[in-house]
């Protein structure tokens, strides 16, 4: 579910360095998802989503990190994980099953930016565009194209960063009211995706 930054908004941009880790102001870093992460990341993602009904448990996260971890970051500040993505291979018109881990991985050159959330006190900083150019820079690494479903009124912040809705691809209920598929190129983003297994 791509969608929990809200406020979103400009900011000078940066891009992963080799590491993946990235420097951003006020003390904060963008940085791999490590495994023990995890609590945190779902104790986050349940206080974004839980109250919208759209929160899927540790268990479904951890299976969507797993699909592609070079894909996958974490928004530090010490020692606190202040917000996140998951991204994963997935092909073209198709999303995750909220309902249900992941049971297979996909070779795909389409890549699906599954959830970026951000803290509730961090947003309305630029935050969210931050982590989009994250991934995008990590995502040029042989993507073709992103995707994500809006959820909760966040469309008008995709399409600020290039998305554009694809009314064609139905969504079930658990996604919420008026979540829109979106999906938009790869600035730069090379033909030869990478190889998953499957």
């Amino acid at each position: 579910m791509g969608g929990s930054d809200g406020g979103g908004g400009g900011g000078r941009g940066g891009s992963p360095g080799r590491s993946g880790r990235e420097r951003v102001p006020g003390g904060l870093r963008i940085r791999p998802l490590a495994e023990d992460d995890w609590p945190r990341v779902a104790a986050l993602e349940a206080e974004v989503y839980a109250p919208a009904g759209l929160s899927e448990g540790r268990e479904a996260l951890e299976s969507r990190g797993r699909a592609s971890p070079a894909t996958c970051f974490v928004l530090e500040t010490g020692d606190r994980i202040a917000g996140y993505v998951l991204a994963l291979p997935y092909p073209p018109s198709r999303y995750p099953d909220l309902e249900r881990p992941e049971e297979r991985s996909f070779t795909s050159s389409h890549l699906h930016l599954h959830d970026l959330v951000v803290a509730d006190d961090l947003r309305g900083r630029g935050l969210g565009s931050r982590l989009v150019r994250h991934l995008t820079a990590a995502a040029r690494q042989g993507y073709e194209e992103v995707s994500l479903v809006a959820v909760r009124g966040t469309e008008s912040f995709w399409a600020r960063h290039g998305f554009r809705p694809d009314l064609r691809v139905q969504l079930p209920a658990s996604y919420g009211e008026n979540a829109v598929y979106m999906s938009g190129p790869v600035p730069g983003g090379r033909p030869d995706g990478p190889e998953t297994e499957g």
